[in-house]
């Protein structure tokens, strides 16, 4: 099970001031208009975060997400995946929990995935500045997509993922460069944690720095302030995302 409806994101270890919160909608290269989500810290930022949602698009997990990341220290958009053939989301500015997305995410495509991730790393630095370095964060489906940023061409300075799948990394392993960080549920259902573990070894041989960090007996989307058993994995975890964003911020 990918996170809910009413999911909610646990707090970071580290805490800010939010200057900016909401919902907007951005437009790729291609001309598609999609929604997504944008917050940024007090502090003028100097890393900034795409995220990459599960397979329900834009729901209000990743509306509040993105407000975590800022409190962080970290500007963040988090995208919706189905602008091409669901249009924008409604009125909330985000799918709702009757949204059916089994229908349209066979629909997507690589190539309008990284038009979009590309439109909203421009948004970024266009609220920022021109070299503001920033990684791709994302879960499930997404997660899996944030892995093949790193034998990727967009321009980005790394990439996490929480709970992904390696068949849609694909051939991208085989490519990647970027630093990377592995979120990987030891109770996981979905993907096999050998499985996982097998494709962090394929990027380190391409060359890539992996940090592939197993939380044992933690389920699929343990990433839960609810999950009050996990508290102690979900620090840990934002502890291996932050290091990543601090790795690359701007010095």
């Amino acid at each position: 099970m990918c996170h809910d409806h009413d999911s909610r994101p646990p707090a970071p270890p580290r805490s800010g001031d939010v200057a900016e919160r909401g919902v907007l909608t951005l437009t790729a290269g291609d001309g598609t208009v999609f929604s997504a989500a944008y917050a940024a810290p007090a502090e003028p930022p100097r890393v900034g975060a795409v995220l990459l949602p599960d397979i329900r698009g834009l729901h209000p997990y990743y509306v509040a997400l993105v407000e975590r990341f800022a409190e962080a220290g970290v500007a963040t958009v988090a995208i919706d995946w189905f602008g091409r053939t669901a249009g924008v989301c409604g009125e909330s500015g985000t799918r709702g929990e009757d949204f059916e997305w089994r229908a349209h995410v066979p629909q997507t495509t690589e190539t309008g995935i990284d038009a979009d991730i590309t439109a909203a790393i421009g948004y970024l630095r266009e609220r920022s500045s021109a070299d503001l370095p920033v990684v791709t964060v994302g879960f499930c489906f997404g997660g899996s997509h944030s892995w093949r940023q790193s034998g990727g061409s967009l321009d980005l300075a790394g990439c996490a993922g929480f709970y992904g799948r390696p068949s849609i990394v694909g051939d991208a392993a085989r490519r990647a460069h970027l630093p990377t960080v592995m979120v990987i549920a030891g109770a996981d259902a979905a993907t096999p944690v050998p499985d996982q573990l097998a494709l962090a070894e394929t990027m380190r041989a391409a060359g890539a720095e992996v940090d592939a960090v197993v939380y044992d007996g933690a389920p699929h989307s343990f990433f839960d302030r609810a999950y009050g058993e996990w508290a102690e994995a979900c620090r840990d975890a934002w502890e291996h995302v932050l290091a990543l964003t601090d790795r690359v911020a701007l010095r």
